[in-house]
């Protein structure tokens, strides 16, 4: 593949890090001003709760993201087969004994401390990091062989596979940025090709079966409907019955206007489902209005230039392929997540990293983002070295 090389010096780690603490600062205004009506359910109007809950988790996350940006990149690839296992294991497991959480069984909880365990997060990051750990051992100077196509195949057909039945939107993305992790890595056009070819021919076959399939078969039937209400061909309701969540979205983004009603004062919070995960973003138009939308989105599209200009300073294929495939899932988990909001796809359920409220997708970005932080910090001490030396 050649050596990543560029003229852009790297200004260390500091970029990334103020990136990682405002959206954390947004997360804590954003989810105290929106889980006020939660709060006044299940904890009786304790308002703090939710807030406290997630600034400790927060502060975990940094503690994360520091313990795994100091671990040296080239351990990630020498775990790379071991935690694909684990991961695959624990996809297996959510289905034995997993329990339901927003209507689907993808959960654990792990005894005696009650935390609700997503495996199909540590999934995400163990695929990343095997996919770029073959597409480094089987690069030559012209292309990738041929083995690693179906060494990579194999992996996503295993975890996209089990995730499917109960995640779509994590599935679909999750495959399509290995897709892409291959495409960066010489795999043959035409093994690229047919694999979305296959993989697009079988969802579409199993969008049009889903009325013959039984309730048990996934959660086919659920994304389903979801397109077909996007697409306004949906069952004969009434709009606030079809589309009730993309609706009050609709709300939160119009009533937000260009400045906002200002933190705090969202009224759309009360109706919204999930105002503080799947539409957070919906509530931040609200109170920050277009220029807090924008101003995330610059956030998150500064993140992945920033581990663009790491990439092209990589002397090593595996830590330029970890970190374009980390950034990828990170920003494009961020794009879905808006673009739901604004209603531009249908609805997915996927959280706002770094910002939704939750345990799992927190603890594993934060992960995802100290191995970035790794594969920076050692192409600084590299540079550094290598300055010493001339």
């Amino acid at each position: 593949m050649g050596r990543f090389t560029g003229n852009f010096k790297l200004q260390g780690d500091k970029v990334i890090w103020i990136i990682i603490f405002l959206l954390s600062i947004i997360s804590l205004l954003v989810v105290y001003s929106s889980t006020g009506t939660l709060a006044y359910k299940v904890k009786g109007g304790n308002t703090s709760y939710f807030f406290i809950k997630q600034l400790v988790l927060l502060l975990g996350c940094y503690f994360i993201i520091w313990v795994t940006h100091k671990i040296p990149y080239k351990h990630y690839s020498s775990w790379a087969n071991m935690g694909l296992f684990i991961a695959i294991g624990m996809l297996l497991l959510a289905k034995i004994v997993g329990v339901n959480l927003n209507q689907a069984s993808r959960w654990i909880t792990i005894p005696g401390i009650g935390f609700n365990f997503q495996p199909s997060e540590l999934a995400k990051l163990a695929l990343i990091l095997f996919v770029s750990r073959i597409l480094s051992k089987f690069q030559t100077d012209r292309e990738c062989q041929k083995e690693a196509f179906w060494k990579i195949i194999a992996a996503i057909g295993v975890v996209c596979g089990i995730i499917f039945l109960d995640d779509f939107s994590t599935s679909a993305m999750l495959g399509g940025i290995c897709l892409m992790l291959m495409f960066i890595g010489r795999i043959a056009a035409k093994y690229l090709l047919g694999t979305l070819g296959a993989g697009l021919g079988l969802i579409i076959i199993l969008l049009i079966i889903a009325p013959f399939l039984p309730d048990s078969f996934g959660r086919i039937h659920t994304v389903r409907n979801r397109i077909l209400n996007f697409a306004g061909m949906g069952e004969k309701k009434t709009d606030n019955d079809r589309n009730y969540q993309v609706d009050q979205a609709k709300i939160a983004v119009v009533s937000g206007g260009i400045i906002g009603k200002g933190p705090g004062n969202s009224d759309q919070r009360n109706f919204l489902p999930h105002p503080y995960s799947d539409f957070i973003y919906a509530i931040i138009l609200e109170e920050l209005g277009w220029f807090g939308g924008f101003g995330i989105l610059a956030l998150y599209l500064f993140l992945i230039y920033r581990a663009g200009l790491i990439v092209r300073k990589c002397d090593r294929t595996f830590p330029a392929f970890l970190v374009i495939g980390l950034s990828l899932s990170i920003v494009a988990q961020a794009l879905t997540n808006m673009a739901v909001s604004v209603n531009l796809i249908p609805v997915t359920g996927q959280p706002l990293p770094l910002v939704s409220m939750g345990g799992t997708s927190l603890i594993f970005t934060s992960a995802a983002l100290g191995m970035i932080l790794s594969v920076s910090r050692s192409v600084k001490e590299q540079e550094e070295l290598n300055h010493a030396e001339d």
